[in-house]
């Protein structure tokens, strides 16, 4: 993809919250019914969000799609603009808490699986990948022909396109170590109201614009869940297009490695995610590592390491894990989170940051 040149320039987060007397005016049986023409039996009506989020709790979707190429998007994206249709894209849900009433509007999965290794002219060896692509998918197709690069995220259940929001890694390893470039389609355009409104813009972006650090990039800014004064969690804030950059592809430099080595650590990495995470369904992290300390050994120190409340349990494996022992409401999941907030701020000062997204209206 070309790399094009911007037609507007919008401060990361700084784009106006969508108006949502807009969604109200959405008619989600006649969107249906358009979409269904368009899609077929991947369109569903008032889907339920809960099967969707490793943690198993939330509402209905109005609307839910998955989707199947980048082409797809772009047409979905451009239509959603265009009848102000409030749409919100997900990965694979690992780090998503839908509310308990769910999400008005359309929710789209990508679920392309697509790449190729192409050798570049100064000889590094870069993978062209899907956002959409399962990280562990990927890692596992990737080592029988000797590729390495990615095997160190074959636990993070995630897609590599929600990787690069939060930059994510494992076993002391993250994405910027080998990311080279991605293809985002730009709709921030599209959240502005009246004759601003502009259609998707794709562009691409080398990783030194991405601003990537510990568990951020510069696609996390304004788009994050946080407490507020009364340490209530609020959900990320609601645009008409959300997230408003949205990952299409990425560039991954590969190197070469005898496959056993690749798969024999491939088998060693996913050990080591099974005695660390509980066994039971969970999301990622629940809040990123403050300087100094692990999140887990601050929450076990306040006495919360397999404490339960209600359904929902801290694990007893590793304390910045949440265990859904069945039943559970995304209230009785935000209650324990807050409650882990609160006594590591009172007893150590510690305000630590969420890692997961509360998502819903």
């Amino acid at each position: 993809m070309q790399n094009m040149t911007p037609q507007n320039n919008y401060p990361a987060g700084n784009v106006p919250l969508f108006d949502l007397a807009h969604s109200a005016a959405f008619k989600a049986d006649m969107v249906y019914q358009h979409l269904q023409r368009r899609f077929g039996s991947r369109v569903h009506r008032d889907e339920p969000l809960a099967p969707h989020s490793a943690f198993g709790v939330g509402g209905t979707a109005d609307i839910w799609i998955a989707l199947e190429s980048r082409d797809e998007l772009i047409g979905l994206v451009s239509l959603c603009a265009e009848e102000h249709w409030p749409l919100l894209l997900i990965g694979n849900g690992s780090n998503i808490i839908f509310t308990d009433t769910g999400v008005r509007g359309i929710v789209v999965r990508m679920t392309d699986h697509e790449y190729q290794i192409n050798k570049e002219p100064d000889g590094k060896v870069i993978l062209n990948v899907s956002a959409g692509s399962s990280w562990p998918r990927i890692a596992n197709e990737l080592a029988p022909l000797g590729w390495g690069g990615v095997e160190f995220g074959i636990g993070i259940p995630g897609t590599l396109g929600g990787g690069i929001v939060s930059n994510a890694g494992a076993h002391n390893h993250d994405l910027s170590e080998v990311l080279e470039s991605i293809d985002v389609l730009d709709a921030r355009g599209c959240n502005l109201e009246g004759d601003a409104l502009s259609l998707p813009i794709k562009r691409h972006y080398t990783r030194d614009e991405l601003d990537l650090s510990y568990r951020y990039s510069r696609f996390r800014a304004g788009h994050e869940s946080v407490f507020d004064e009364q340490g209530n969690i609020l959900p990320v804030p609601h645009r008409l297009i959300e997230p408003a950059e949205i990952v299409m592809a990425l560039g991954i430099r590969l190197h070469h490695e005898e496959p056993q080595l690749l798969q024999e650590k491939i088998r060693q990495y996913q050990q080591e995610r099974k005695e660390h995470e509980p066994p039971h369904n969970h999301t990622g992290s629940i809040f990123k590592d403050p300087l100094g300390q692990p999140a887990s050994q601050l929450i076990e120190q306040v006495g919360m390491k397999g404490l339960r409340m209600g359904p929902v349990q801290v694990s007893d494996r590793n304390a910045n894990y949440i265990v859904n022992n069945g039943g559970a409401t995304t209230s009785d999941v935000l209650n324990i989170i807050k409650e882990m907030h609160r006594r590591v701020q009172e007893k150590f000062n510690v305000n630590l940051e969420l890692n997961v997204e509360l998502h819903g209206q």
